[in-house]
Parts: structure tokens; C-alpha cells; sequence
């Protein structure tokens, strides 16, 4: 069964994010779940052939977690768009990054830190499963780093394509729109 795109048109007209920002960043997300799936059908295929032995075979095993996280990383980073409320203070998530870094505002703050630094990729506030700690996490590249066992609790872009068209090298000021536009009703419902 192949993945299909989401339709995240419901985000045009979001503070901040120009129409051409998004509509871009839609047309490369599709192109990960295009990807993914043609990876997944020519690993089908080789498989069925017994090439798995095959270079070919190793390489493409090793393309599909750039595909795949390129795909999964886009949705839950435009899942956790698209709103204008404000954390809960009282509630779960505020509770446990409070718990987790001290209060609401140390995570913040680490949270934009990790963000501001230099280089591309992704930061993530995770769940651990096994302990249920939170911690942000920087993520270079799609397939490399993610830490074993843990969920992705909010996701935010920081390679260049997510921000360069409104604010040219200005990540900083990317970052305070992607807060002005956080779901928290939906990074909290990832919450275990």
C-alpha cells in the first residue's frame, strides 16, 4: 500500500509563512513520499529477484531512511502548525517540561537555542518511552540521530527551505514565528 501526501493547504494564510514558503515546502514533502514509495516498490522488486545481495540493494536500504524520516518528519512538523493558542501553563505538556527542565520558559529557551545553531536539519522535543523524559534534540540529517525508542513530541524544520524565502539567513526570526504557530493541542496529544 503506498503513502500518500496529506493535504496541508489549511496552512496557507498561517502568520508569518508566505504562500510561496508553503506551497514549496508542500511540493518537497510530496516529493519524500514519492520517493519513499518508489523506494519501497524497487526494494519489493529486488527482493522478489533475490538481488539482495547486491550493492544496488545496500544503497537503497540505506537511501530509505532519508525518504522515509524526510516524509514522517514533514508531517508531524506540519501537524503541529496551524494555531494561534497559547500553551496550557496548567496542563500536561507545560507540567512536564517544567518537570523536565526546570520550567516552561528553560525548555523554551533551549528549545530556540538548539534551533539557532549553525547548520541544517531539524529539532525535536522527544519522548523517551522507557523514562518518559523530555529533551530537545538537534537532528542534521533526516537519517542520522534520532534517538532509539523516543517520540517525536513537536518538530520544527531548520534547514533553509522552511525559512529562507521570508527571512533570508534571519533563522531567529523564523523561530518566533514558528512559536506564534504552534498546535499545542496536538504536540500535547503525542505526549505518552
Amino acid at each position: 500500500m503506498a503513502y500518500e501526501a496529506k493535504d496541508y493547504s489549511k496552512l496557507i494564510g498561517m502568520e508569518g509563512f508566505s504562500e510561496t514558503l508553503l506551497k514549496n515546502h508542500f511540493t518537497l514533502y510530496q516529493g519524500y513520499v514519492t520517493n519513499t514509495n518508489k523506494l519501497m516498490d524497487t526494494l519489493a522488486s529486488m527482493l522478489k529477484e533475490g538481488k539482495v545481495g547486491t550493492p544496488e540493494y545496500a544503497e537503497l536500504k540505506r537511501r530509505m531512511g532519508w525518504e522515509f524520516n524526510g516524509m514522517r518528519l514533514h508531517e508531524y512538523y506540519f501537524d503541529n502548525l496551524g494555531s494561534k493558542a497559547a500553551v496550557d501553563k496548567s496542563g500536561r505538556l507545560a507540567k512536564k517540561l517544567a518537570e523536565n527542565f526546570g520550567s516552561y520558559e528553560d525548555w523554551e529557551k533551549d528549545f530556540r537555542g538548539t534551533g539557532t545553531m549553525r547548520g541544517i536539519g531539524w529539532v525535536i522535543l522527544y519522548q523517551d518511552n522507557v523514562s518518559g523524559k523530555l529533551f530537545n534534540q538537534w537532528i542534521n540529517e533526516h537519517d542520522v540521530g534520532h534517538p532509539a525508542g523516543c517520540v517525536p513530541i513537536l518538530v520544527m524544520d531548520v534547514f533553509e527551505h522552511a525559512f529562507i524565502t521570508d527571512y533570508g539567513l534571519k533563522r531567529a526570526d523564523y523561530i518566533e514565528v514558528f512559536f506564534k504557530n504552534i498546535n499545542w493541542a496536538v504536540v500535547e496529544s503525542r505526549l505518552k
